[in-house]
């Protein structure tokens, strides 16, 4: 199955399009022609058949010939964390996490981040492609930059994983069990500031480790991104 971006995709409707960068796709690369059929999502769980009844390098047109809701995550996984100094292991990131099933990422500002500004219009694309490359029908949401004091004061029941020494502190993988919010916070490769850690504390936050070693942000990310998912596994595809 090839899976093509339709926006407007809606069980409401029976006419949609492709955006622009998917027409383009369909008629200039894959050469796709009027009555063809062609499988569509929304990005938001929405999945269909549509058949192409006007075209143009800019804007491909469908009649929805049949919709199907897929359901949503049991347990969605939100990760907010911090940019890595070279955009391409951040990128990585973002893809892998996409095909193992994150739901919500929110890039953070942190007292020891290397990078400071995102291309938010690049970020969107790289999910979207490994969405349609994993067939994944939701699309991950991408927040705007945000400064960890701002997001630990907005959300008030996370975890934070850190490298600095902390009793408190519990493997990632025990804390899932007890965690019903799919909720943790990764800093910049110099760690979270004592000020900080401390201040996720002060909110109620838990503290974690994610395992023995040394990891790269990018690879924090995607070590409890998977975590999270071999967790559930069972009761997201209804294994027995």
């Amino acid at each position: 199955m090839q899976l093509f971006y339709a926006p407007d995709l809606s069980a409401e409707h029976s006419f949609c399009h492709l955006s622009p960068e998917e027409s383009q796709h369909a008629v200039k690369v894959l050469r796709k022609k009027m009555g063809e059929q062609i499988d569509l999502f929304n990005g938001k769980g929405l999945i269909g058949t549509g058949i192409i009844t006007s075209q143009s390098h800019k804007e491909v047109s469908l009649e929805v010939i049949n919709t199907t809701q897929t359901p949503a995550s049991k347990n969605p996984l939100h990760i907010a964390i911090a940019p890595t100094k070279m955009n391409e292991r951040f990128e990585w990131f973002l893809e892998k996490s996409t095909e193992i099933g994150i739901q919500r990422i929110t890039p953070l500002l942190c007292d020891q981040s290397e990078r400071k500004q995102i291309n938010p219009d690049r970020m969107n694309r790289i999910l979207l492609s490994a969405a349609k490359q994993s067939l994944t029908t939701f699309v991950p949401q991408m927040d705007e930059l945000t400064s960890v004091d701002d997001f630990i004061q907005q959300h008030p029941d996370g975890v934070m994983a850190h490298c600095a020494e902390d009793s408190e502190k519990n493997p990632w993988p025990s804390l899932i069990q007890n965690t019903p919010k799919g909720l943790i916070i990764i800093g910049p490769e110099g760690d979270f500031s004592s000020r900080e850690i401390a201040l996720a504390k002060s909110k109620g936050w838990k503290t974690c480790s994610l395992g023995t070693t040394r990891l790269r942000t990018e690879t924090a990310g995607i070590w409890a991104a998977t975590a999270w998912a071999i967790a559930h596994y069972k009761q997201e595809s209804n294994v027995k």
